[in-house]
């Protein structure tokens, strides 16, 4: 039987972490995935960097199937939905630290949107 995406649960975790250490967390979407609704206007090269800390954002969702929060752009209230399979990456707006995620289908992961400054592998070493 296959494993459930760890997507949602390393995502969760990962705005934990970055809360956590009183950076800002930025949500990197892809726009063209199916069920993504989020500000057209804001969209470049098929992506949006949506910042998702809890002092812009009302009633955030992370749950196994979505991201959905309310947020303001240009001043205006919008529900914003993201489908998990749309989640690139989040990393920490003030040092770019963070997880990227790789397609499902295996297609080659992101390249981090300029506003990030480096970009995080996650790794496993052996420990003796």
């Amino acid at each position: 039987m296959a494993m459930s995406s760890s997507v949602p649960y390393l995502l969760r975790a990962t705005n934990e972490w970055i809360l956590d250490n009183k950076y800002t967390p930025y949500l990197i979407v892809d726009a063209t995935v199916s069920g993504t609704v989020v500000p057209a206007d804001y969209v470049k090269d098929d992506q949006i960097v949506l910042n998702i800390s809890t002092g812009v954002i009302r009633d955030l969702v992370m749950n196994n199937d979505y991201v959905m929060f309310n947020g303001r752009f240009d001043g205006i209230a919008k529900e914003i939905v993201v489908p998990i399979e749309a989640v690139l990456g989040i990393v920490a707006k003030e040092n770019g630290e963070g997880m990227w995620f790789s397609k499902e289908d295996g297609a080659p992961e992101p390249e981090p949107p300029k506003t990030t400054r480096k970009k995080v592998t996650p790794s496993l070493k052996v420990v003796k």
